[in-house]
């Protein structure tokens, strides 16, 4: 098991977001394969990025926020989270063809 210097909170928001994913991949793409391989890329790129989550490029924005707001590219799929503290909080999972600009 990798030792992680940061937490990792998972935000209900990427609960939501990811159950929709993996439903959408199992019952109406009628691939299981598919998500387990999701669920295990979406898992390993973010306890990766654990041991350096500020090490990575801030995703720029108009709109001001209280904390920085980073990416992690997972295929088709874009984490977003932030880091707090000593705690990374992985707030959102989404599709990378879509304006993610306007959602987050």
């Amino acid at each position: 098991m990798v030792k992680c210097e940061y937490e990792i909170e998972y935000l209900s928001s990427f609960d939501k977001e990811f159950d929709e994913t993996l439903y959408y991949i199992i019952y109406k793409l009628n691939n299981k394969n598919a998500a387990e391989k999701l669920i295990q890329n979406v898992q390993k790129a973010i306890i990766d990025r654990s041991t350096n989550p500020e090490g990575f490029e801030v995703y720029k924005e108009e709109k001001k926020r209280k904390h920085k707001w980073y990416r992690i590219y997972v295929g088709n799929y874009i984490i977003i989270y932030t880091v707090k503290d000593n705690v990374m909080q992985i707030a959102r999972l989404l599709y990378s063809r879509r304006n993610f600009g306007k959602l987050i």
